[in-house]
């Protein structure tokens, strides 16, 4: 029976509640801290933005970060909020004074949302303005005003202090900030305001050279050439090519990183494809002129149209009202500024044309054999039972979507237990026989001549690139022993040279499975260290009786349900701190057995006081 609709059916919530309720329209996802885009960090970023917009516009080149386990300053030394709005402009939605173009022409925030999302999303909340020797502070709950200070005199310089701890009601009782994914939000805001200084609990972060520091320390590899640097009045644009595989973007908009790409995007992505072609006087194939690319751009575009609050992908079509498009304006620049760089520097031309023409012949190379492994992959597929696929994959219309996960697990026995308890609806199985091949200075042919390997790209359906990615997550789970970490190793090794992507953009993980269970009669604790091992045992006291893990295939179907469902650990494989993937690789996955040697022998170390296992 259908239930009654009537006037009492339809409710009209206030702007708080609603964020409260749909946090997602405003801030993306939720989130525990373990992925870049979580919503803490966008929380974050939105305070950061309002500071940024302050600079643009030619006030304060200093802003302040403070992170005190789950509490976050932001202090700025801007302008300042008028003191008679602060509390408007950072509790009632649409207030703001970016729809002021005069006042802020090209800035990141234009909707009057973002700081009251902040406000609403945390269990406190504070916002001070200094303005002309006098001070206004306001203090709320979970977007719900607690205090109104008036306003009285300070010795402060001019700007705003925002200061916020997000709701655990809302991102989990486990939440928790990662230094790295802080950083990296703050170089780019370096690298794209050169000349502003950003402290992170006292570190600063400055740049010079602007987009192209920003490659200089992302690139994983040496470049084939000197990166080109092209600047313009709203368009800034640098990139090389290296030896890596697949394509790398970081694009932004005022200031916005657009990770989901936009009209930008694709408008540079063509201009560099047609200018190359009309330089070199060939019609190269486009995926032959990006393969293996580098590239960083910022375009500023008055009046920016983005596809959600987030503001990770651009919509417009216009820089400006009345004025180019964003396609026609990329087209001219980079055929004006990049042909002329190209006709100054001839050896960085020849070694272009060398990369597009290599990356060509491998492109033909690759397309035979391409054909024999999909007829293989075809007729093995019938008979294949490698993976356990789930009902739900990124990309699909579903709430769901975001949790879809891949397991890789070594072994049928491993297999057994997790695809006996997995979710069927958000988790596959991908069953590994044995140690996978080490792909180290091959090449990627090695894919479709390796079957287990094609299957494994195929289930993850990355042959033509990222954009049709199954899983948002791909978990590697193997023994915590000697054999399981070098499979992790061989694993991690393959996605770091060919799908450098995956690992980049935030999709690779490593699953963290108990070592130890403690229990009595009463209760049971599952121990993923010696230190939690004796914990545990403090806690059940000399009833207790001890289990070790020796693999994944140990453990029962029953219990693998606690380690994969709400409480499961996953460590994030990230790039943040690697200087160059073709030393890394070359050093720990090549044959150079001597050197390797003598680092485990140098860095070797002895537990003496280990506790026996009973």
């Amino acid at each position: 029976m259908a239930q009654a609709y009537t006037e009492a059916s339809i409710k009209t919530l206030s702007s708080t509640e609603h964020i409260r309720l749909r946090p997602g329209m405003y801030i993306g996802r939720l989130g525990n801290g373990t992925h870049a885009e979580d919503g803490i960090y966008v929380l974050l970023k939105e305070s950061i933005d309002n500071s940024i917009d302050e600079f643009t516009m030619g006030c304060g080149k200093k802003i302040e970060i403070e992170l005190n386990e789950r509490t976050l300053r932001v202090r700025d030394y801007g302008r300042g909020i008028p003191l008679g709005k602060v509390l408007e402009c950072v509790s009632i939605i649409n207030t703001g004074a970016k729809y002021d173009s005069e006042t802020f022409k090209k800035a990141v925030g234009l909707n009057g949302v973002g700081q009251k999302a902040v406000n609403a999303l945390s269990v406190t909340y504070k916002a001070q303005a200094f303005r002309e020797g006098q001070t206004k502070v306001v203090e709320f709950a979970q977007g719900r005003l607690k205090k109104d200070y008036k306003i009285t005199k300070t010795d402060e310089r001019n700007g705003t202090l925002i200061e916020f701890s997000p709701d655990e009601q809302l991102f989990g009782r486990d939440f928790r900030y990662r230094a790295e994914f802080i950083e990296d939000m703050l170089w780019n805001y370096a690298f794209l305001n050169r000349g502003l200084t950003l402290m992170f609990n006292g570190k600063p972060f400055k740049s010079e050279n602007g987009l192209k520091d920003l490659l200089t320390k992302e690139l994983s590899g040496e470049p084939l050439y000197p990166i080109i640097h092209l600047e313009g009045e709203d368009i800034e644009i640098a990139f090389t090519h290296g030896n890596h595989y697949g394509e790398e973007y970081w694009s932004f908009v005022n200031g916005q990183h657009t990770t989901m790409g936009g009209t930008h995007l694709a408008a540079f992505k063509e201009a560099l494809v047609e200018t190359m072609r009309n330089f070199f006087k060939r019609d190269y194939d486009a995926a032959d002129v990006r393969q293996s690319i580098d590239a960083a751009m910022v375009v500023r575009v008055q009046e920016p149209v983005f596809e959600s609050q987030t503001k990770t992908k651009l919509g417009s079509n216009d820089m400006a009202p009345g004025g180019p498009s964003i396609r026609e304006f990329i087209g001219k620049f980079m055929q004006q500024s990049l042909d002329a760089h190209l006709h100054k520097n001839r050896e960085t031309a020849e070694a272009i044309k060398r990369k597009i023409e290599e990356s060509e012949r491998e492109r033909k190379e690759l397309a035979g054999i391409r054909n024999l492994a999909r007829e293989r992959a075809k007729k093995a597929s019938l008979h294949n039972r490698k993976l356990r696929d789930c009902r739900v994959h990124l990309g699909d219309r579903s709430e769901r979507a975001e949790e879809s996960t891949l397991f890789i697990v070594e072994g049928d026995s491993a297999a057994g237990s997790l695809t006996a308890t997995r979710d069927v609806q958000t988790q596959a199985v991908f069953a590994l026989k044995g140690k996978p091949l080490n792909t180290y200075a091959l090449s990627k042919k090695v894919i479709y001549e390796n079957e287990e390997f094609h299957l494994l790209q195929s289930a993850l359906n990355i042959e033509e690139g990222m954009d049709g990615l199954r899983y948002n997550k791909i978990v590697i789970a193997t023994d915590a022993d000697v054999d399981g970490m070098h499979i992790r190793l061989l694993l991690i090794s393959f996605f770091l040279q060919f799908f450098p992507d995956l690992i980049r953009n935030g999709h690779l993980f490593i699953l963290e499975t108990p070592l130890f269970r403690v229990r009595n009669k009463k209760e049971t604790i599952y121990a993923y260290s010696e230190a939690e091992k004796q914990a545990a045992i403090g806690k059940l006291g000399a009833t207790h009786e001890i289990t070790r893990f020796k693999g994944l295939g140990e453990i029962s179907a029953g219990e693998f349900k606690d380690f994969i469902g709400e409480n499961i650990r996953l460590e994030p494989v990230s790039l943040a701190h690697l200087h160059s993937s073709d030393e890394l690789l070359g050093f720990y996955m090549g044959k150079n057995t001597p050197e390797r040697q003598d680092f485990i022998i140098d860095n070797l170390r002895v537990e003496k006081d280990l506790v026996a296992v009973s």
